[in-house]
């Protein structure tokens, strides 16, 4: 009783610091956008400054599935989830990184005046923000469902994405001043549509959890 007691223990830490990780790739990812819809680009580089915060927890989380494996020895659905912990964690590191691209775009930008009014990339920003939500919650609750329903949103965000990529490259071929900013706002439009591949990761890891079996939910 006492090593289970210490194993759910140590679950608990893991699961807490994925939740807090979760939060903050929120936190970056929405203030990366705004400092985009502002040509903030101090918020930009403190973004940037700020990278090393999800790498330290993710170390955090090895540490802790280590240690559990090693004295432990988890097997069938415990052993799985420390290893989806580890997935997820890296998932969740990813996507921090790719908040801070987007960050590093507004530094590029140097407060040049947008080529279009920003709606469609806030709206994939949002999104996906519900994506990561709903992914971290169906790991909590261990609800398959849920992850279902993460995954499935999407196909939305890669609607838009289709739809942003068209109206840039129309406005390209309308005034080749443009290239250059256009040129990077598409790739923002990339690092979103990147950050819902990894939501649908974890989406896919839930389901692996509660079945043993590996969907492929990101076509």
């Amino acid at each position: 009783m006492v090593k289970r007691r210490e194993f759910d223990l140590g679950l608990e830490e893991m699961t807490q610091l994925l939740t807090e990780m979760g939060s903050r790739v929120e936190i970056a990812l929405k203030e990366s956008m705004e400092a985009l819809k502002n040509s903030d680009v101090e918020t930009g580089k403190r973004i940037v400054k700020s990278d090393t915060e999800l790498n330290h927890m993710e170390e955090k989380i090895s540490e802790i599935g280590a240690k559990l494996i090693a004295t432990q020895q988890p097997v069938a659905k415990d052993l799985r989830r420390i290893l989806i912990a580890f997935k997820i964690s890296s998932d969740l590191e990813r996507m921090g990184d790719l908040s801070v691209d987007i960050a590093k775009v507004v530094i590029r930008l140097d407060g040049q005046p947008l080529i279009k009014p920003l709606l469609d990339l806030p709206r994939m920003a949002e999104l996906v923000t519900v994506m990561i939500q709903e992914s971290l919650q169906s790991y909590v609750d261990e609800n398959v469902d849920l992850a279902y329903k993460s995954a499935k949103d999407d196909d939305q965000v890669d609607a838009l994405y289709s739809q942003i990529l068209r109206e840039l490259f129309a406005l390209m071929v309308e005034n080749p001043k443009t290239v250059s900013q256009a040129m990077l706002l598409s790739f923002v439009g990339r690092y979103i549509e990147r950050i819902a591949d990894h939501a649908t990761n974890i989406a896919e890891s839930v389901v692996y959890l509660m079945t043993g079996k590996r969907p492929e939910l990101n076509q």
